[in-house]
């Protein structure tokens, strides 16, 4: 153990009741006392998540005797040192018992740690060495993290610094594991919970695309890297790490092709975050503040142009056809143009108020945001397809994305401007690209069209014609009654006043059935701009709103062939699809 080293030691008394008891040493350090602080949050899901409410116990010792520790702030104790020639002992649990890829969960078959929710740091030291020490219950046989390990006998691994150890999870019980090599790398999967997965055509379909997000970017930083999926009985979700990810899925999505590849989507996304965010990144994404918010307005590219390259990588491994990478694609369009906050918040806004809105949805997100990856998606397909069409095929966004991590990851070791991405893309490319970067920043939209028919494709709102008639409500059925859910921004039932959680009894004198029937005779027998009354129960008291009816606003964007596209807009667009051998 080095002497300079915090070490960590890892034991389960009681994971059926979803405990985990955590043991910190840390060498002798100078001053009257240390601050132990606790993350808030953990890099790549960028929420305040309040991991120190999880801890139980703590205290901390010194040569035997027990020190004075008392909690100063909402993730920070203070321990008064005792002898100052002695390390420091300080022992805490945590409770950990929420399923998902960013939180801790322990019980009787497995444990997933999060280190962000798990490790306490001292403060102003997180460019300390550290080491984590598992001790295995009987019951359990394999650990799965990307942490390297001591020594090839030993369950002790390290980190060179924190920010290592907060961005290398641990899977830790009896998960199927199994190792393939792709792009000159050893990858480890492991499976937790079971699942109608094949191995042999997972590690097949994966190194494809693993060897086309190499080969985009030119090198492959690793030389390991782990998967750990577990797998529910329903569930999605995913999050990236240094030379790790954690994915969530259905047990029994391996089975139904559109569900898998979805998977394979997801696992592509994840896996390109390697390059865009863990290493190529804007300045405020790292060194991190684990203790408060971290603010960007770029995480429209960051997460955006992820977003747009997950499916493309699918379609170039051949996985998708060119009808479904573009449903896909179109499906990014239909996200954010079926939202009024597409309106009202920029990608931009999106990025920056991500702490306090893309992990906090309630029933007026619909009306009032949009999510960074749908809308960054969009504006990386319009930087694609003009990038291609402007040099004639000759330049992508692949090559930016290329020389952007050549010159701020590996040349200049830092994270980026935004302005100085579009600079250097402008130069790389010799395109002008200045509206679209603009566009990120406000709610005006571009004209799509005029970058996809360049390719030879068009965007089409088939619902354009559609004189459908709605009072803009979505409801819910409980207990074979019908609630509001949602209310959309400036439809009728807005206008009205209609409440989300009001109960809709009547229309038009009308009992309404749990189906909703007489509701849909309604809107089928109205008229545009007729007045219904609605019977509601609002809060236990009934009372009838008007409500005029208008036209559905639902759009259903779909990219298709244009069909008088020139012989040189297809050839293009051949190019931005084309299957990539790899």
């Amino acid at each position: 153990m080095s002497e300079l080293s915090i070490n960590f030691s890892i034991s389960f008394k009681e994971p059926q009741a979803h405990y985990v008891e955590i043991e910190m040493v840390i060498p002798q350090l100078d001053g009257e006392y240390i601050d132990l602080k606790m993350p808030v949050w953990t890099p790549g899901s960028y929420l305040v998540r309040e991991y120190s409410r999880n801890i139980e116990n703590l205290y901390a010792t010194s040569a035997g005797q027990a020190l004075q520790c008392n909690k100063v702030s909402k993730n920070t104790w203070r321990v008064a040192k005792g002898n100052p020639t002695e390390a420091v002992k300080v022992s805490y649990r945590i409770y950990g018992f929420e399923a998902s890829v960013r939180t801790n969960f322990i019980d009787a078959d497995h444990a997933f740690l999060s280190p962000a929710a798990t490790f306490l740091y001292v403060d102003g030291l997180l460019h300390y060495p550290s080491q984590v020490t598992v001790h295995l219950p009987e019951q359990w046989k394999n650990i799965s993290t990307g942490l390297p390990k001591l020594d090839t006998t030993s369950n002790t691994f390290y980190a060179d610094n924190f920010d290592i150890l907060f961005d290398s999870p641990l899977e830790i019980g009896n998960q199927d594991i199994w190792y393939f090599e792709a792009a000159n790398v050893k990858h480890e999967f492991a499976m937790v919970g079971g699942g109608s997965y094949n191995k042999q055509q997972l590690t097949s379909d994966l190194t494809k695309i693993i060897e086309q997000e190499t080969a985009l970017w030119g090198e492959n930083p690793n030389s390991n890297y782990v998967f750990i999926t577990h797998n529910y009985n329903a569930g999605s979700g995913g999050l990236e790490h240094l030379n790790s990810t954690v994915l969530a899925t259905s047990r029994n999505s391996y089975k139904i092709e559109a569900s898998y590849k979805n998977f394979l989507s997801l696992a592509a996304h994840e896996y390109f975050h390697l390059w865009n965010v863990k290493r190529l990144r804007p300045k405020a994404l790292g060194p991190f503040n684990y203790a408060e918010e971290n603010y960007t307005v770029g995480l429209w590219i960051m997460e955006g142009f992820t977003a747009y390259y997950d499916n493309l990588i699918i379609r170039r491994c051949g996985f998708f056809s060119v009808k479904e990478y573009l449903n896909a694609l179109a499906n990014e369009f239909n996200l954010v143009y079926n939202r009024a906050g597409h309106r009202i918040q920029s990608a931009a806004q999106a990025s920056f108020d991500t702490w306090i809105k893309q992990y906090r949805p309630d029933e007026n997100s619909i009306n009032s945001s949009i999510s960074y990856y749908n809308k960054g998606a969009m504006l990386a397909a319009a930087l694609d397809t003009q990038i291609i069409a402007s040099t004639h095929g000759k330049k992508r966004l692949d090559d930016v994305l290329r020389e952007a991590y050549n010159t701020f990851y590996k040349k200049e070791s830092r994270g980026f401007e935004e302005d100085e991405f579009r600079q250097l893309a402008e130069a790389i490319t010799g395109v002008e690209l200045g509206e679209i970067f603009d566009a990120a920043h406000t709610t005006v939209e571009l004209d799509y069209n005029s970058f996809f028919n360049k390719v030879g494709y068009e965007l089409v709102d088939l619902n354009s014609e559609n004189r459908e008639l709605s009072l803009g409500i979505r409801l819910v059925e409980q207990d074979g009654r019908l609630f509001v859910k949602n209310v959309e921004r400036s439809s009728g039932a807005w206008d009205a006043g209609l409440n989300v959680n009001d109960e809709l009894i009547a229309i038009n004198g009308n009992r309404l059935d749990s189906s909703g029937k007489e509701l849909d005779f309604a809107l089928v027998q109205g008229q545009y701009e007729e007045i219904v009354d609605l019977l509601i129960a609002r809060d236990g008291r009934t009372r009838v709103i008007y409500a005029p009816l208008r036209y559905c606003g639902k759009q259903l964007w779909n990219i298709q062939p244009k069909l008088d596209a020139t012989e040189e807009e297809k050839v293009l667009g051949k190019i931005w699809l084309s299957v990539v051998e790899s």
